[in-house]
């Protein structure tokens, strides 16, 4: 991936979010929800709990048919679920197109059914989209990244149409906060975390 470019495609971003440092009363909250796909969904997960405006990110499956598929179920590969995270956010905070740019910036779109070591099926980069205006905002980010060259391979990111989102167990939940010890998440995790912080080091939540 050209990281330079990548940064320069980011720089849009960094006026997201200044509305509401006016002093004015901030408008009423409007929560919306998008389905991601970007190989584990731990490493998903952990990037948009800290994304400002983001109100939860929830690990679970998406894009498969069997009834409350287990971890253990879509860890086979053969069930066509993906490990997916459900974001839900404030569209007066942040946006959907400030969403699909982290999605393409901490995942990498072009290695088919597979992030890193994590291969298989359940690993494959999808959105889930539930309506006309999330396919048609996916799909022209991917097509201006396409247009700017971003990546040396092709882009090979599925748009689905969202049928049932799972719910994973609870012990997949807040993986990442709960296990920063763990070799994964030191190595896998970890680095993801820190390239979003740095490339949206404006748009991060404010430690308590």
């Amino acid at each position: 991936m050209k990281n330079l470019f990548l940064i320069c495609l980011l720089t849009s971003l960094s006026m997201l979010g200044q509305n509401n440092s006016t002093g004015k009363a901030p408008k009423q909250s409007n929560f919306e929800t998008i389905t991601l796909a970007g190989g584990c969904y731990w490493c998903v997960e952990a990037v948009y709990e800290n994304l400002n405006g983001v109100k939860s990110a929830i690990s679970g499956f998406a894009g498969g048919k069997m009834m409350n598929p287990s971890y253990e179920d879509v860890s086979t590969g053969r069930t066509g679920y993906a490990e997916a995270v459900q974001i839900t956010y404030d569209k007066n905070v942040t946006n959907l197109d400030e969403i699909f740019k982290v999605f393409f910036t901490v995942h990498d779109p072009t290695t088919l059914n597979r992030q890193g070591a994590d291969a298989g099926t359940q690993y494959r980069s999808a959105i889930f989209y539930k309506n006309e205006e999330q396919k048609t905002a996916a799909q022209a980010i991917i097509n201006a990244l396409k247009k700017a060259k971003i990546y040396d391979s092709p882009i090979v990111t599925t748009l689905e149409p969202l049928t049932k989102f799972y719910k994973a167990e609870d012990y997949h939940q807040n993986y990442y906060a709960n296990n920063k010890s763990q070799p994964y998440c030191q190595m896998v995790i970890q680095p993801k975390i820190e390239k979003f912080e740095k490339l949206f080091k404006d748009r991060l939540k404010k430690k308590k």
